[in-house]
């Protein structure tokens, strides 16, 4: 394959029809890693309004599970890009998702927001940012705006904006409007840098966390109430990642797919996973890990299969997913 075969290809496709495939190729094999970061920064950037922040502090699942929280949510997006909308492994990370969610009273326009910042970061990391081997095209932005714009209709998100432009804007103006210090939002704020570093080894550690900080813009490094970066690790940290940009250009391009669950970084589940059983089940989603479940009919919910009492183990004979 020639180095812009991927991008050449994804420009034979239509933006809107096919936006779940080309989500795939930029997410797979053009900017695999960029991708990862871009997506990791997007939700980072919640904590910051303070009804998500203090929301994800109250459940302490991001501030004492961090690393299944992290992996939860990675697979689960993961399956959704992977697999698609349709039924089977794509749809119920979609329906696992939308059970998370509903256990909380979590407003339109939070999720409008947190929407706009998957449309907006990779844009802003690949383009903006200049971290990316290349740009994206406009071709390639409206095919993301198209993509989390589907996935925001199969969450029942309202009012979903219509371009990348409604996106930026969304996404900005929120940021204006809420961004605010809370302890919440800097206790899950601080669980999550320290994973970030603990990704690591413990020598790099040290220049990991500055290295991380410096990456944070103005307006989160307030939110968050951190000490404003040095000038020196600003430059050393953009520099470094523009430098990496550029390597990566130069290497051929990648045939097979580099998904996000391949991630060394994935820990919580080394024998495999089923989307249907992972996550958080808060109160009012009382269903355990370990324990098989069946669907009901028209619901969409998820209730222990027969024989299946709340606490046991899972039976060894039952096959029922």
């Amino acid at each position: 394959m020639k180095r812009f075969e991927w991008r050449d290809r994804i420009h034979t496709l239509d933006a809107e029809a096919d936006c779940e495939r080309i989500t795939r190729i930029l997410a797979t094999h053009e900017f695999p890693w960029d991708m990862e970061q871009a997506l990791g920064l997007a939700l980072y950037r919640t904590y910051a309004v303070p009804s998500i922040g203090e929301l994800l502090a109250h459940t302490r699942e991001f501030t004492e599970r961090t690393q299944h929280r992290y992996d939860d949510t990675t697979l689960i997006l993961n399956d959704i890009m992977e697999h698609g909308f349709e039924p089977g492994r794509g749809r119920d990370a979609l329906r696992r998702m939308n059970q998370m969610h509903r256990s909380y009273d979590i407003s339109n326009d939070d999720y409008r927001y947190v929407l706009s910042t998957f449309v907006v970061m990779p844009v802003r990391w690949l383009n903006d940012y200049g971290y990316g081997w290349r740009r994206l095209s406009d071709h390639e932005t409206a095919a993301i705006t198209h993509y989390y714009r589907k996935l925001g209709k199969y969450m029942g998100i309202k009012d979903i904006p219509g371009t990348y432009e409604e996106f930026r804007d969304l996404l900005d103006s929120y940021e204006k409007e809420h961004f605010a210090y809370t302890e919440g939002g800097r206790a899950v704020s601080d669980a999550t840098l320290e994973l970030m570093a603990d990704f690591y080894p413990a020598w790099q550690r040290p220049l990991v966390r500055p290295f991380t900080r410096a990456l944070l813009d103005d307006r989160l490094i307030r939110a968050f109430d951190y000490p404003e970066p040095s000038a020196a690790w600003r430059r050393l940290s953009h520099a470094a990642l523009r430098l990496r940009a550029r390597v990566v250009r130069l290497m051929p391009p990648r045939t097979e797919p580099r998904l996000a669950r391949q991630s060394p970084n994935i820990r919580s589940y080394p024998g495999g996973y089923d989307p249907s059983r992972i996550g958080t089940f808060p109160q009012g989603c009382p269903v355990p890990h370990d324990m098989v479940t069946r669907e009901v009919p028209a619901t969409g919910a998820r209730v222990p299969a027969e024989g299946q009492a709340v606490g046991s183990p899972t039976a060894p004979e039952a096959t029922e997913r």
